[in-house]
């Protein structure tokens, strides 16, 4: 059986994450943030005491992740086998470790997989870079958010300062622009709307109303 799908694709910065939790918590689907899967896997294989030099473990170990992503008041809980972990999936040493297992290409191949299981009963919300052409090229419904570089720089600053983290705007914007360069460049999955998404600019709409516009879609596309 098909469950519904919708995938939200997008740069860094132009509210994916928002929008998902809202259409999660509005419609009572699932979530998957595709993002975070690499530092999970990496995090997962540091807690077993496997090493993530060796492909062929850390790729069996991506397959099988036991992971929730939970809507919540404050934000998406990431569970993995049954506990919060977010704070340690930001640490520096998971995140230099999940660098090294991206780089495998047994173990993107076994997250395809992994981020395909995410489909059950009610529906799902997916949110990532490429959800809508390689992961879920069927989805029901398909939005590819953006916004200006300068808008999201702007963004990421503002929220640095909020909280109390010094911060460049220059080289957060040089950042954003390296970034939207390698990933609309890359051999693999570039990112980039599929031919059928709904493209839906952020830079002058309020969280309000991209809410509103995406639902608005997501209706027209017979979803509930």
């Amino acid at each position: 059986m098909q469950y519904p799908v919708i995938t939200i694709d997008g740069p860094s910065g132009a509210g994916k994450g928002t929008l998902c939790l809202w259409l999660a918590r509005q419609l009572g689907f699932h979530l998957l943030d595709s993002g975070a899967l690499y530092r999970l896997s990496a995090l997962a294989a540091k807690t077993l005491g496997v090493d993530d030099n060796d492909e062929d473990k850390v790729a069996e170990i991506s397959k099988h992740l036991d992971v929730d992503f939970l809507p919540t008041d404050n934000g998406v809980a990431v569970m993995l086998s049954g506990s919060d972990v977010c704070a340690l999936l930001r640490t520096e040493e998971v995140g230099m470790a999940a660098s090294k297992v991206a780089a495998y290409p047994k173990v993107r191949q076994a997250l395809v997989e992994r981020q395909r299981n995410f489909a059950s009963a009610p529906g799902l919300i997916a949110d990532g870079r490429d959800m809508g052409t390689t992961i879920f090229p069927d989805a029901d419904a398909k939005i590819f958010l953006t916004a200006g570089p300068e808008t999201r720089a702007e963004r990421r600053y503002q929220q640095l300062q909020s909280a109390g983290t010094a911060a460049d705007y220059e080289q957060i914007l040089a950042d954003i622009r390296a970034r939207d360069e390698n990933d609309s460049n890359r051999a693999v999955s570039p990112l980039a709307p599929a031919s059928d998404a709904l493209v839906l600019d952020s830079s002058h709409l309020t969280i309000e109303e991209v809410c509103q516009q995406a639902m608005a879609y997501i209706e027209s596309k017979g979803v509930k």
